[in-house]
């Protein structure tokens, strides 16, 4: 059989300036960024359709960014609050950004559910397979818990990642039950187990056994996707590096994790960022297990230079020497608007960039 979806894309799309203008104003008039989203994901499907992939999201239009499909739909985040830190820029050096989900303030309690504004569109005006993406449960203990504040509610991380595991396991399982033939796990904090200064951060800071808190949060993304599973669903795990407006905050191959996290996370497919130096080389794809596929990310969503289909040819026969070229595909690092401001580049850009991935996809695998 065939593998479906030789030409990705990791899901966001950048804002074109009237949602963003109708997203500040939804508290006043949420009528009108309801019909401005709709606009704008019917012209988003129709040129995922026109570039030729046979996967669709809506962009992520209807969120303010990867996360907050989650902390809109569920009580206990303080947004107002945030922990501090730093993302990096290549030559132009690092940044303070503060996390954009707030800090856990309270017991969480799920008011409704995570993508229930999302799914239903999207099943009436989809050309093709729909893809959902949500963020992993790990996410979310790493940047929203402050200690003085969230450890009143939760004595630990542990806990409030378990809590955590229950809404998305949840979720999960409700997108395939209602149509999603493609879920995707964005899960940008194992790359904290590749870089050392991260890996430090992990022990200095939150108090944990890098490797213990590893175990753990494998055990916790299993969890989210058990009985999820079904005949013509694909369940997907996205590694990356941090991707806020072109920065980023992490480095280091998969080397130190890529035995354990290839051979024990169960989804049928990874998607991983391959799009400088910074990723490090392709043998730690050896460990990919027999059967499951790899989407090398290899067109960057950071910056408008176009790659070249030779490179990206080439680079993809390098990468078939680890993992059989039928069990791979392409797509960019990451999506292009993790939060809704977007990375520094242009629409155009954008679509260039996905163009340049299906005919590629096609020259590669037909």
């Amino acid at each position: 059989m065939e593998m479906p979806y030789r030409a990705d894309h990791v899901g966001s799309f950048l804002r074109p300036p009237d949602l963003l203008d109708a997203r500040r104003a939804a508290a006043t008039d949420p009528e009108r960024l309801r019909a401005v989203e709709d606009r704008h994901v019917l012209r988003v499907l129709a040129k995922q359709k026109e570039l030729g992939f046979d996967v669709f999201t809506d962009g992520e239009m209807r969120r303010r960014n990867f996360m907050s499909d989650f902390t809109d739909a569920v009580e206990g985040f303080d947004l107002g609050d945030a922990v501090a830190r730093s993302w990096e820029a290549g030559s132009a050096g690092s940044v303070a950004v503060s996390s954009v989900t707030g800090i856990v303030t309270a017991k969480l309690r799920q008011i409704r559910r995570l993508t229930a504004h999302e799914l239903p569109f999207l099943r009436e005006h989809s050309p093709g397979a729909i893809k959902m993406t949500l963020p992993s449960a790990t996410q979310f203990p790493a940047i929203a818990y402050k200690r003085g504040v969230t450890d009143k509610v939760y004595p630990n991380h542990s806990a409030l990642l378990w809590d955590i595991v229950a809404i998305m396991k949840a979720e999960v399982q409700a997108l395939v039950t209602e149509g999603a033939a493609y879920v995707q796990i964005d899960a940008p904090r194992y790359s904290y187990y590749m870089d050392p200064k991260w890996r430090e951060f992990i022990q200095a800071e939150m108090g944990l056994d890098p490797d213990a808190a590893l175990d753990e949060a494998i055990r916790a993304d299993n969890t989210c996707l058990e009985g999820a599973r079904r005949p013509g669903v694909t369940l997907a795990m996205h590694l990356c590096r941090g991707n806020n407006r072109s920065h980023w905050y992490a480095e280091g191959g998969y080397d130190p994790i890529a035995e354990k996290l290839f051979s024990t996370l169960q989804v049928d497919r990874f998607l991983l960022e391959y799009d400088d130096e910074r990723s490090g080389t392709f043998e730690p794809l050896r460990f990919i297990p027999r059967g499951k596929s790899v989407v090398l990310g290899l067109v960057t969503s950071k910056k408008p230079q176009l790659e070249s289909k030779r490179d990206l040819v080439r680079r993809i026969e390098q990468a078939a020497r680890y993992v059989p070229l039928e069990n791979l595909a392409l797509s960019p690092q990451c999506g292009f608007a993790s939060t809704m401001e977007g990375n520094l580049l242009s629409e155009d850009d954008q679509w260039a960039k996905l163009r340049l991935v299906v005919e590629t996809a096609r020259e590669v695998w037909g």
